[in-house]
């Protein structure tokens, strides 16, 4: 019942954004940035975070690498825009903030969050081997 009720909620939404796409004044537009999205996806956006995860760590490091990578990938994606566009921004509350330290406040703080992770990964590796040893 559940998977039905989500399936037509997804269905709904879908139209909901058709509608939207019709409803814009130029939906020519928002359709170029839809397929430049899914472009910057799966052409960059997935190999990378496929490539990081088979060519860099084992394993058992491979989720919380591909997660930070998936979220600074797509930080950096949605950020990027706004942040080579020349000029002054066509909307001035589109930069309100300094973008490229925060930028980089996010990235710091995905890298440390996934270095917490994987030091308790290993934290907890370790104990279970210990324990196995002395049992």
């Amino acid at each position: 019942m559940l998977r039905y009720a989500l399936g037509a909620l997804g269905v709904a939404l879908v139209g909901l954004g058709a509608w939207l796409v019709v409803a814009e004044p130029d939906p020519l537009g928002v359709l170029v940035w839809l397929a430049g999205a899914l472009v910057l996806h799966d052409g960059i956006l997935a190999p990378f975070v496929l490539a990081v995860g088979l060519l860099l760590v084992g394993r058992r490091r491979r989720g919380p690498l591909r997660g930070a990578s998936l979220v600074a990938g797509s930080v950096v994606l949605v950020t990027l825009p706004l942040l080579v566009r020349p000029g002054a921004p066509p909307n001035p509350s589109a930069l309100p903030l300094p973008y490229g330290r925060n930028l980089a406040v996010v990235l710091l703080a995905v890298a440390v969050v996934t270095g917490a992770l994987i030091a308790v990964q290993r934290w907890r590796e370790r104990r279970q081997d210990r324990a196995a040893a002395d049992g």
